[in-house]
């Protein structure tokens, strides 16, 4: 368990010479790691974290490629290179919108499908062990804090 000295700065308090913003990142960094090992210690299919919010967006829907460019926080270069990935992997399909020379669509394959039901049941997993770990009262305080925008834009 990390153990860490409070210490006030300017009004801010600083745990181990971290911001709040730094400690926040470094548990996100934290699971990203876990569900990765987790995920590679099931499947063949490496994807990462990347991939994963670009199959998020695109499970149970058809959007256009520019959509989910939009919709994740990565350039359209970027977006476009995990996409490619992903349809090399067999996980997702781009496809023609009629009437449309432009633009394409992407759409999960049965096996994309298939693997983000799986990752689901692994997000399932990791929240209960943080849950269990830090008690369920803590535990949803920490998400309604959490859903909360903080005065902060979206």
């Amino acid at each position: 368990m990390l153990r860490y000295i409070k210490i006030k700065k300017n009004g801010v308090i600083i745990l181990n010479n971290q911001y709040f913003i730094d400690l926040l990142n470094e548990y996100h960094l934290q699971i990203n790691k876990m569900k990765e090992r987790l995920w590679n210690e099931k499947s063949d299919i490496y994807i990462s974290n990347s991939e994963w919010l670009i199959i998020k967006i695109i499970f149970k829907s058809s959007p256009t490629i520019s959509n989910v460019s939009k919709r994740v926080n990565i350039s359209r270069q970027a977006t476009h290179k995990f996409i490619k990935s992903l349809e090399t992997k067999g996980l997702l399909e781009i496809k023609n919108i009629q009437n449309n020379k432009k633009e394409k669509c992407v759409q999960l394959t049965k096996l994309g499908e298939q693997c983000f039901e799986q990752y689901e049941v692994l997000m399932e997993k990791i929240e209960k062990e943080i849950c269990e770990k830090i008690g369920q009262d803590k535990f949803e305080v920490l998400i309604e804090i959490l859903k909360t925008n903080c005065g902060l834009e979206k």
